[in-house]
């Protein structure tokens, strides 16, 4: 029974063992994948060589992701529940076309950072959005230019082109001078339309808590001196009542008339 009891406590420790032992050489796997990803898309003419060298990296990454995955299924206290909380990593794992979505794995560089850094929540928040928007851009761009670089009648045929028409694309400023015309370009454009909003809607709230809590601070701090000044106000009165106090009793004890004398005078 104790064994029982005492099992999922020690799975779950060995989970975030691995995942601690793990984050470095994943992050690294991401980075590899960038590179193989977007080697070919950023140089037409390479060579078929080097294009097989890539690919056969893109699949040793998917490969390590996928064992990842297997591997803290297996050490999970509760799969079901790992299987419902992880299921893009579990897309990524099966879906090949879902494979640019390692590069969510970068997120992992900004965990790492957390550890060292001692910030607030509304900081967590602002790392976390800048982390996400870059990882975003960078798989958008590169993502676009693999779909429209080779297709008829391309206007982003260049990775500078494609990072200007993501970062456009975010911000919901759309232009309208470089567009997608493929459907898995399209299909990149929606993503970036929904997380876009997505992303301004988290820097609009926290601005927003920031402006409110710098309100909020700035009364509690003139209600703080207002309160402080009224209690050393009356601290004044008193000590000023207690030495009127005194002072009219000294003044009392002098002016006291002397009691008359008892008896009669001899005749």
């Amino acid at each position: 029974m104790e064994q029982h009891s005492t099992s999922p406590s020690r799975a779950a420790d060995r989970l975030r063992r691995w995942r601690s032992a793990t984050e470095p050489p994943l992050v690294f796997a991401a980075l590899v994948f960038i590179g193989a990803y977007a080697w070919p898309a950023v140089d037409p003419d390479l060579s078929p060589r080097w294009r097989d060298l890539c690919g056969a990296l893109i699949a040793v990454v998917w490969a390590v992701f996928a064992i990842d995955y297997a591997v803290r299924l297996y050490l999970s206290p509760d799969r079901w529940t790992f299987v419902r909380q992880n299921l893009l990593d579990l897309l990524i794992v099966v879906l090949p076309v879902l494979r640019p979505l390692h590069l969510v794995r970068l997120l992992t560089v900004v965990s790492l950072l957390h550890r060292h850094m001692s910030v607030s929540l509304r900081g967590h928040v602002l790392l976390y959005t800048a982390g996400i928007t870059v990882v975003m851009l960078v798989m958008a761009s590169v993502s676009v230019l693999r779909a429209e670089q080779s297709a008829p009648g391309a206007n982003i045929t260049t990775l500078t082109d494609a990072f200007w028409w993501s970062l456009v694309t975010v911000s919901t400023v759309g232009y309208g001078d470089l567009y997608p015309v493929t459907d898995t370009g399209r299909l990149i454009a929606a993503f970036l339309f929904v997380m876009g909003i997505g992303l301004l809607g988290v820097i609009t709230g926290t601005l927003s808590t920031w402006l409110v809590q710098r309100v909020e601070d700035d009364n509690g701090t003139r209600e703080r001196a207002a309160d402080e000044n009224t209690a050393r106000q009356l601290r004044e009165l008193t000590e000023q009542v207690r030495e009127l106090r005194a002072e009219l009793g000294r003044v009392g004890a002098t002016a006291e008339p002397a009691p008359p004398r008892s008896g009669r005078a001899d005749p």
